[in-house]
């Protein structure tokens, strides 16, 4: 009797040790990062910094969540646990995401033309919301920033002409190629579906949509996103986040869109997120375009990008180093804010040495 009563007791042990561990207020903690590989991380990711200079790598807030549990976090400057970050171009994927819950309420199918939902994109009738996720429209569009601003589309469309309606401003674009035929990263495509989300949801509830949507459901309860002078969110550059609230939508995507007993993003949307696009021509050392996030994948004869993580890693990523990595077969969730002005930052250098700490912390 107290042998089998000891294997039921062992039994509902091992199952309570390894319940999942989500947040609710604030994150659960466990075992810290320590010894050699924290130091190592730490001397890549906060070297001694001059503010005067903008040189070098820069971090402004680094979170390593393991399994659920916070198990790393830093910040350096201004930057504070409680600080909304500029996430850049991490925005995307958060726009990616909110679509995503969009669609899960049956509002839209992938292959939809986006005029059913932005009219003004009647002049390219073929385009779906599926090629705007794939950065895919055909737009003639430069994604070029401060270094060549004179032919830059995206800091007119930011910064000068295009600010007061920047899906107007993208639209007024020629074409350089059928839609979803080829990839070209372009923040005016993510303001497009911003667009058309505003349809989508309709207007009445677009203004609060990503806030009721996701960010609440998610707990989260300080994000800030700016929107143009028609009240369309910034979907390719301006949500703010604190580094553990950005962390909560990585660890949405890690579980494949389940938060607690709750499926908030359907599996499908999850699958088109992390597949790479098909017409995708591999450059080395880039990332793979998904569906609005960027996959460590091998494409067309091009090795992963990120070789020293698992090639299920996946990431949003962001301007001056933002970066959000998503490593669903360690469990992990890999928050960094920056300001990176010279170029030296590397995204697998980061992976390398957050893979190699959390390994001595986890498996000793």
């Amino acid at each position: 009797m107290l042998k089998g009563f000891s294997l039921i007791f062992l039994l509902f042990f091992s199952v309570f040790a390894h319940a999942e561990q989500w947040p609710a207020e604030q994150w659960p903690t466990g075992p810290t990062i320590t010894g050699s590989a924290r130091e190592a991380l730490e001397s890549y990711a906060f070297p001694p910094r001059d503010d005067s200079t903008r040189q070098g790598i820069r971090t402004d807030a680094l979170v390593v969540i393991h399994d659920g549990q916070l198990i790393y976090e830093r910040y350096a400057g201004p930057t504070t646990a409680q600080t909304p970050h500029l996430t850049w171009s991490i925005s995307k994927s958060l726009m990616a995401s909110v679509l995503g819950m969009a669609y899960g309420e049956g509002l839209f199918k992938l292959q939809d033309p986006v005029q059913k939902f932005y009219p003004p994109l009647n002049k390219y009738p073929a385009m779906t919301l599926a090629d705007l996720l794939h950065w895919a429209s055909g737009i003639d569009w430069q994604e070029d920033y401060e270094y060549a601003p004179l032919k830059s589309s995206v800091v007119a469309m930011l910064y000068t002409r295009g600010r007061r309606d920047m899906a107007e401003f993208t639209v007024d674009h020629d074409s350089y190629a059928a839609p979803g035929q080829a990839f070209r990263y372009s923040s005016g495509d993510s303001n497009l579906l911003s667009a058309a989300l505003k349809n989508i949801v309709g207007p009445n509830r677009y203004a609060d949509y990503p806030w009721t949507a996701l960010f609440e459901p998610l707990g989260i309860g300080h994000a800030v996103w700016e929107a143009d002078d028609t009240g369309t969110f910034v979907a390719s550059s301006y949500a703010y986040l604190t580094a553990r609230d950005l962390a909560r939508v990585g660890l949405l995507m890690a579980r494949d869109g389940r938060w607690g007993d709750k499926q908030l993003l359907p599996r499908d949307w999850i699958a088109f997120n992390r597949e790479p696009f098909a017409h995708y021509r591999a450059r080395q050392d880039d990332a793979v375009p998904g569906g609005h996030w960027w996959l460590n994948r091998a494409a067309d004869g091009a090795a992963q990008p990120w070789p020293d993580a698992p090639a299920d890693t996946f990431a949003a990523l962001g301007h001056w180093g933002q970066a959000m990595y998503v490593i669903p077969s360690e469990k992990l969730v890999i928050v960094r804010y920056g300001d990176d002005r010279d170029g030296s930052y590397r995204h697998n250098e980061m992976l390398k040495l957050a893979l190699k700490a959390v390994a001595t912390t986890v498996r000793p």
